[in-house]
């Protein structure tokens, strides 16, 4: 079997499995987003308790790999409490987590670059503490941030790769499928390989592309 006729046959399949990645990926960060800007909040809030939350939060993400994340809330999880739960929720669980942990910290070094006088400018409107954050202090960090967000943002996608050892059928899952079947390694690899380059490239153009507007319109 030649290349091309190889790739005509493995494509489909390995496009279904980056569909796959993709959605994991998509509802993982949607998902971290939240998680890292609460986490981040709870750590600026002056509230030991909440500071020692988030603290734990973050030294066991950065602390642990991703990996024993996945094999933890898959097989550890499930196995005490004795519940069921697939595959792809037991990934979105391990990246979200992980993801929401390292922007966490994003978060917290954006908001802190704030200028303070912006904070009480707001103060001085009549603004609530709640308000201020929402609408000040939030849009500005986000805007200081966005490139090591999407920085996290590629490196959660590439992560989506490790959750196969789960058993989710993504795209790296569906590569080992397919040299399990054809024995070519090689030119399977370099298919998944061209596949996530592809989507990892076409988000930092679009990354560059939204910090150019970011910085014009700011």
């Amino acid at each position: 079997m030649s290349f091309f006729e190889l790739f005509a046959e493995s494509l489909p399949l390995l496009l279904q499995g980056l569909g796959l990645t993709l959605e994991l990926a998509v509802v993982s960060l949607c998902i971290a987003m939240v998680l890292g800007i609460i986490a981040a909040l709870m750590g600026l809030s002056g509230n030991p308790v909440l500071q020692a939350i988030n603290a734990a939060f973050v030294a066991v993400i950065r602390c642990s790999p991703l990996l024993v994340q996945a094999f933890f809330i898959y097989f550890g999880v499930t196995g005490a409490l004795g519940i069921r739960m697939s595959a792809f929720v037991a990934g979105v669980i391990a990246l979200s987590l992980n993801a929401g942990g390292y922007l966490s910290e994003i978060f917290r070094g954006g908001i802190q670059s704030v200028d303070p006088g912006q904070v009480e400018a707001a103060r001085s409107l009549g603004l609530s503490s709640r308000q201020t954050t929402w609408r000040i202090v939030l849009p500005q960090a986000i805007r200081i941030c966005l490139p090591s967000v999407v920085n996290q943002w590629c490196i959660t996608i590439k992560d989506t790769s490790i959750i196969c050892v789960i058993g989710l059928a993504e795209l790296t899952r569906m590569g080992q499928q397919i040299i399990a079947r054809t024995y070519r390694s090689f030119e399977v690899w370099l298919m998944v390989f061209v596949l996530y380059f592809v989507v990892i490239y076409a988000l930092t153009i679009f990354a560059r592309y939204m910090e150019r507007k970011v910085s014009l319109d700011g």
